[in-house]
């Protein structure tokens, strides 16, 4: 088995352990992220879309009300059977139910008009070839959404995110910062049309038990951060009470791409 298969195994042992968590997940759920997508997609009602990575459904049923077909596709069995039960729970009966791997979708080119991904991508071995694929299955004037978190274009704070993260979370690959993600996508063939950052807060027992029960590792992943110089606690607003981790804050960027 090779390393890309590897770190596959753990997003789906990883989102296949959690998927109730996910689905219920506030962060994931509600947004102003949510929002925005809708806002830059203006779809139409006789679209159909691809959720790339759908989690617990939450795009796939904010767009089912206003289009005429979604397919959300997941790599994990477990949290996509989560995510149907969710949004059969909503009687969204235009939502089809697909498992993929973001890097190798099983559509044909041009099948979309428009695909999103959102908060997914940094589980992804590849990046350039989840948009690669992305601009593939999408028409001519296609739109992308993609949403994701990030890392600052500084190589050390870089390091610190994605270190916590990947302890935090076992099948967290590595966020990206923009530059990255603005070069990878021109060079997919996608334009960039509209983009945003944001700030995002978490409140830390919560966060961390989104994906962590055993009580060890998550010490390890506050001690991490709580041991981190003032530089890293300043940048990431992490807020320390009697000696534990209350909060922390990290980057999200949000974009809209068009096939060009």
């Amino acid at each position: 088995m090779n390393h890309d298969d590897k770190l596959k195994q753990h997003v789906q042992a990883q989102f296949g352990q959690h998927a109730e968590k996910y689905v219920a997940s506030e962060t994931h759920a509600k947004g102003g992220d949510l929002d925005v997508l809708m806002s830059w997609l203006d779809p139409a009602a006789d679209w159909k879309v691809l959720d790339i990575a759908t989690g617990g459904g939450h795009v796939a049923k904010k767009l089912s009300t206003c289009v005429q077909h979604v397919v959300a596709t997941d790599l994990t069995p477990l949290m996509l059977a989560a995510a149907r039960a969710h949004l059969d729970g909503a009687s969204c009966s235009n939502v089809t139910f697909v498992i993929a791997d973001a890097e190798r979708l099983p559509f044909l080119d041009a099948s979309f008009d428009a695909v999103t991904c959102r908060i997914a991508a940094h589980h992804f071995p590849h990046p350039e070839l989840f948009l690669m694929e992305a601009a593939r299955v999408l028409r001519l004037g296609g739109k992308l959404v993609l949403i994701d978190n990030i890392v600052p274009e500084d190589a050390a704070l870089g390091t610190f995110m994605n270190t916590f993260e990947a302890m935090r979370d076992f099948s967290h690959v590595r966020c990206l910062p923009v530059s990255e993600w603005q070069a990878l996508a021109a060079a997919a063939g996608l334009h960039l049309e509209q983009s945003q950052s944001a700030r995002k807060t978490h409140k830390f027992p919560d966060w961390v038990r989104r994906t962590l029960d055993d009580a060890e590792q998550i010490e390890r992943v506050e001690r991490y951060i709580l041991e981190a110089g003032p530089n890293m606690h300043n940048y990431f607003s992490v807020q320390i009470d009697h000696g534990a981790v209350q909060s922390l804050e990290i980057d999200d960027w949000r974009a809209l791409f068009r096939k060009s």
